[in-house]
């Protein structure tokens, strides 16, 4: 029979130090050590202002739920930020309590400091080291002593530095842990530490500004009167339980950090190969989301979009469409927990939705979709996952892509919220068409255009893009003009929005003049959709203020202008039959700009 739950409240000094055998352990599936500076500095002023209250009540930490299933392991299910740091500080704070005995005096006047300071000390190396009292003299002469020394163990296939703890924990002094530690080659200055050195060098630098008592007592304070409720349980799915129903002082663990603890729990007798499908997917949402493209939530928020549309979860109970949304936590742990117990299962149907992210990226009306309000991204994951991911193509999805993107276009003008019934509850009806691969792409932009018909004219939308201020649709203009030259369309990263009338610069005044624009209405005049194109960064930097004729022309020697870019609007005005750019020719290309839009919403 399992162990009951122990709750203990414990002092810092107790709660840290173990025996020999045993040690902290950080789960697999736990997140990266990622407190930073300004949560350490909080930890300090917290300790610091406690001491300055003179109480004999102690500072509460909040509680730390530890899974005791494994003898001798102490695996951190909540806690693990603060117990990490926990224990930075104490290297620090021993660092710093060596220089200080090393160099007091020994008077008199100081016996009593120096014997609480030695005291302190040996307190913190029989935590970090595990050390009994007969042992500190020896590991004291002989740092080496001290070596490989196992405190805290990290297991979690989140964390890039795992080596970076214990290369800290086991220096002898700063110094040693300065070149030590990983520098991260393409960063500067503390940037190029891990957070683990950048905390740690944040609290000795802290303690080496402050006095001798000062340390002396701040120590005490912090080893013998700041406390934690340690919550021990022997079953590590009672431990998440208890996790997911209690608030904690420490970081809040992500929905997907709590969704893969119990998928690990139930993977059993094949955790390792869990772990190793589990990070598969993790690397490559970590870099898909360096692109703004998806991360491990957004790929459950998707599969869970996709599940309810397979099940038709929101047409069971009445002919209405129940647009309401649960939590990610709530779904998968409670409303569909059996999809937890099938954890590799769970893990396919998420990595088929990270590689056909992966295998879209580049298409050119994804691009412009990502360019969308971010619900877009539910509906095309969808549409896409009716499909294996060897057999999309660009030509395949392209007419229901841009049936996404003339709703999203109106959605963009619009002032209703996502949740209208124009918008959320059309689409989550249609979802539980774009996952039925037997529902042909035909049916589907039928109903698209039935609604965008229904609900809107040419006339309006027509309007409210004449008037339009943003950027989205310089990007639709863009993919327009040159789906119409039957020209592919690709954007770069590096792209700017030009203001072919600048906006601003030295010669705004004059700019403005000679447009004839009035100086109130300059600003929405400029920020008409005809007065933009996308323009390459380093060409925009260039010209990007200059007169009109300087940026049409295709004679300059020490400047790029519009002929250099690859963007087609911007190379049809190398030609443009004028040298002036007024605010005629403002509205005339906002007006040819509107037509090309709803031309394509309305299917003119």
């Amino acid at each position: 029979m399992a162990k009951n739950i122990e709750p203990q409240l414990k002092n810092i000094g107790v709660y840290l130090k173990l025996a020999k055998s045993e040690n902290f352990l950080i789960p697999e599936y736990q997140r990266a050590y990622s407190w930073d500076t300004v949560q350490c500095d909080k930890l300090l002023q917290d300790i610091e202002n406690f001491s300055n209250t003179k109480t004999d009540d102690p500072y509460f930490f909040g509680s730390i739920i530890v899974d005791c299933s494994d003898a001798d392991k102490f695996s951190l299910i909540d806690g693990q930020q603060r117990t990490t740091t926990f224990l930075l500080l104490l290297k620090a704070i021993l660092i710093r309590l060596n220089d200080v005995i090393l160099n007091i005096p020994e008077d008199e006047d100081s016996e009593a400091l120096i014997a609480g300071l030695k005291a302190n000390r040996d307190k913190i190396m029989a935590i970090l080291y595990k050390a009994e009292a007969e042992e500190i003299p020896a590991m004291r002469k002989d740092y080496t002593k001290t070596q490989d020394i196992l405190i805290l163990e990290n297991k979690s296939i989140n964390e890039l530095y795992l080596k970076e703890f214990n290369c800290i924990i086991g220096a002898k002094d700063f110094k040693s842990a300065e070149d030590n530690v990983l520098k991260i080659s393409h960063k500067r200055k503390d940037n190029r530490y891990t957070n683990y050195f950048r905390n740690f060098k944040f609290f000795y630098i802290k303690l080496v500004d402050e006095n001798d008592s000062w340390l002396n007592f701040f120590t005490k304070t912090f080893l013998d009167k700041c406390q934690v409720i340690e919550i021990r349980s022997w079953q590590v799915e009672q431990a998440i339980t208890m996790f997911n129903s209690l608030n904690s002082t420490g970081l809040p663990l992500s929905d997907a950090d709590i969704i893969s603890a119990q998928l690990y729990s139930y993977a059993l007798d094949k955790r390792e190969e869990f772990n190793k499908q589990w990070n598969n997917i993790l690397q490559l949402t970590k870099k898909l989301n360096a692109q703004n493209i998806i991360n491990i939530d957004s790929a459950l928020q998707q599969f869970m979009y996709i599940k309810r549309a397979l099940d038709q979860e929101y047409v069971r109970i009445t002919s209405s469409v129940d647009v309401t949304t649960p939590g990610l936590r709530r779904y998968y742990a409670d409303k569909e927990s059996e999809l937890l117990k099938e954890p590799f299962l769970l893990c396919n149907q998420l990595m088929k939705i990270v590689k056909i992210w992966n295998e879209i990226k580049e298409y050119s009306i994804v691009r412009i979709l990502l360019k969308c309000n971010v619900n877009v991204k539910l509906y095309l994951a969808s549409y896409l996952y009716r499909y294996e991911v060897s057999e999309i193509t660009e030509k395949k999805i392209l007419d229901v892509c841009e049936c996404l993107l003339k709703l999203f276009i109106i959605f963009e003008l619009e002032e209703v919220g996502y949740s209208s019934v124009k918008f959320k509850t059309f689409l989550f009806a249609e979802n539980i068409k774009l996952v039925d691969r037997n529902i042909s792409e035909k049916t589907i932009c039928k109903d698209f255009q039935e609604h965008i018909d229904k609900n809107w004219t040419k006339e309006e939308i027509e309007e409210a893009i004449l008037f339009y201020n943003k950027n989205l649709l310089v990007f639709v203009n863009e993919y327009l003009y040159a789906k119409h030259k039957n020209v592919e369309f690709n954007f770069s990263d590096k792209v700017n929005i030009e203001h072919i009338m600048p906006s601003s610069g030295r010669n705004i005044e004059s700019i403005r003049q000679d447009a004839g624009v009035d100086k109130n209405e300059f600003q929405e005049i400029v920020d008409r959709l005809g007065n933009k194109i996308l323009l390459e960064d380093d060409i925009n930097k260039s010209v990007s203020n200059e007169w009109f004729k300087t940026k049409k022309q295709n004679s300059i020697q020490d400047k790029r202008g519009y002929k250099d870019s690859k963007y087609l609007v911007a190379q049809s005005l190398i030609d443009y039959h004028k040298d002036t750019w007024t605010i005629d020719d403002i509205d005339s290309a906002t007006k040819k700009n509107v037509h090309r839009i709803t031309d394509f919403i309305f299917q003119s």
